[in-house]
């Protein structure tokens, strides 16, 4: 039986993500105390708690103390299941984060699976749909799995009522992934507005255009009248190595302008320091590498995220992660 602190590190919901993940792939049982010991809300919210669930049917595993609010958990897998499922998690929480707790478990499956998770599709603080699919996916498909993700129905923070489906076919053996430098860099941006004027995303766009080598042209503006309110602008990244997704969300009684700066300085920071992969990437990309047995990244500075998702997966797997700061910008991470 693993033991893991909760509130340890970063002392988030990724602990309990990357812990159920890697108990489904190992078979090996763990107990989670002070979990998101952290947090101004601590113990299991909604779409952590859903996380739960979906691993335990999908692992038929035998668990204690699954209920809203709980700060101890105490998960013993039996065998994993690929097929078709479907979670919702009841409130906006992320849909993304609860996949990235099962996703572990149906790259190693025994069949395909197809996953329907309702909720949150564009949550601040959570990958959002776009960067499933634009990002996170394509860099599995390189480590030779077969997935693909469909936008059934946006759901936007706070309001939730998205719906996502994902398929996967799972690989006996992984890809070792080798990300280097970035190269034949080109931008573009995106601005969404749902159930609000189209005029909050034109004006993000436009400091976008003039802060960041984004054309008019390279711009884009969709508009979804039938649900939200919810207001998202992004910018991708599209090298040869993959594509990098920056992203902000509206905020009442913050001006549009305040949004875009702030992507801005975050894809200005990524092109200062010329690497593929930006730091929440590399935290996303940390147990694929792992499972593959072999593979490095270089990336910009290591995320709280980051520091914590390493130590938890030592915990699990015998593998040797190191992290070398290369200069003052780019860090290389190494299985």
């Amino acid at each position: 039986m693993i033991r893991i602190d909760g509130s340890a590190g970063e002392g988030g919901g990724q602990v309990l993500r990357t812990a159920l993940g890697l108990s489904l792939v190992t078979g090996r049982a763990f107990q989670i105390t002070r979990i998101r010991g952290q947090r101004r809300k601590p113990g299991l919210l909604g779409q952590h708690l859903t996380a739960v669930l979906a691993a335990q049917e999908i692992g038929q595993a035998e668990v204690s103390g699954a209920a809203l609010r709980s700060g101890s958990l105490s998960f013993r897998p039996k065998s994993v299941r690929g097929g078709n499922y479907h979670f919702s998690i009841g409130t906006a929480g992320s849909c993304t984060l609860v996949f990235q707790a099962v996703m572990p478990a149906l790259i190693r499956a025994s069949g395909a699976s197809t996953i329907i998770l309702e909720g949150g599709t564009h949550n601040p603080f959570a990958p959002t749909f776009d960067y499933l699919k634009g990002a996170f996916l394509p860099l599995l498909e390189k480590l030779g799995l077969k997935a693909a993700a469909e936008l059934e129905r946006p759901g936007f923070y706070p309001a939730g009522g998205g719906r996502i489906r994902i398929t996967i076919e799972p690989s006996v053996r992984l890809a070792p992934l080798q990300l280097g430098r970035c190269s034949n860099l080109r931008l573009r941006a995106r601005a969404i507005c749902a159930g609000l004027p189209g005029q909050i995303g034109r004006r993000e766009l436009k400091v976008i255009q003039e802060q960041l080598p984004v054309s008019e042209q390279d711009s884009e503006l969709l508009h979804y009248p039938r649900y939200g309110p919810g207001n998202v602008v992004a910018v991708y990244a599209q090298s040869d190595q993959l594509t990098e997704i920056f992203t902000g969300f509206g905020e009442k009684r913050v001006r549009a302008e305040t949004v875009a700066a702030g992507v801005v300085a975050e894809v200005q920071q990524y092109l200062d320091a010329g690497v593929a992969v930006g730091p929440h990437l590399a935290d996303q990309l940390l147990i694929p590498l792992a499972l593959a047995g072999a593979g490095q990244l270089l990336t910009c500075r290591p995320t709280g995220h980051t520091l914590t998702n390493i130590r938890v997966i030592r915990q699990f797997l015998e593998k040797e992660i190191k992290l070398d700061q290369l200069d003052e910008q780019v860090w290389q991470i190494k299985v």
